[in-house]
């Protein structure tokens, strides 16, 4: 097993509502590019004072080399966390990328992408690979040198062929 395959595979995501784009994003359909998921909650002090102005940071210094998207995962304050509030927010700290609103399973005290990517709280940050693969997965404060360093190296790594590139051609027609 090469040290690549070791990394875990991104789980699907799960959203119920996306904001600032009219696709509905999917990491089967982004395989081929890197990934970066800011995982938030409007009402974590982190998220606004560090995660969300690191991706401001990520979508300025990365543009078009990196897809961002947020993720916003409600795990408490659930009447106060509503799509009218958050779309507010959205607009007041100006977040341009993709944001998708989590899915909730009532069984559940987590959101559903963050218990299926082991989220342990907000902010998370999570950067994928070409190949679709987990190669960061930070909760809380991460220094931007070690995110800046990661992206450029999942950039500068080549893209995984496709399947029916992988084959060898036979000459046979």
């Amino acid at each position: 097993m090469s040290p690549r395959s070791a990394f875990p595979a991104a789980p699907e995501l799960a959203v119920t509502r996306w904001f600032n784009t009219a696709a509905n994003p999917t990491l089967a359909g982004l395989r081929g590019e890197v990934v970066v998921i800011e995982a938030f909650q409007m009402l974590c002090p982190g998220c606004v004072s560090h995660g969300l102005p690191q991706a401001k940071r990520i979508q300025h210094a990365f543009g078009d080399d990196v897809t961002l998207l947020g993720l916003h995962c409600v795990f408490e304050h659930h009447e106060a966390m509503t799509p009218v509030s958050l779309e507010a927010f959205l607009y007041e700290y100006r977040l341009t990328f993709p944001v998708g609103v989590d899915a909730h399973d009532p069984g559940s005290a987590l959101p559903l992408t963050m218990s299926r990517f082991q989220l342990r709280g907000t902010p998370s940050l999570v950067a994928i690979d070409r190949a679709g693969r987990i190669r960061l997965n930070a909760f809380g404060q991460v220094d931007d040198l070690i995110v800046g360093a990661t992206l450029a190296r999942l950039i500068d790594e080549p893209r995984p062929l496709a399947a029916d590139e992988s084959k060898p051609d036979t000459g046979n027609a």
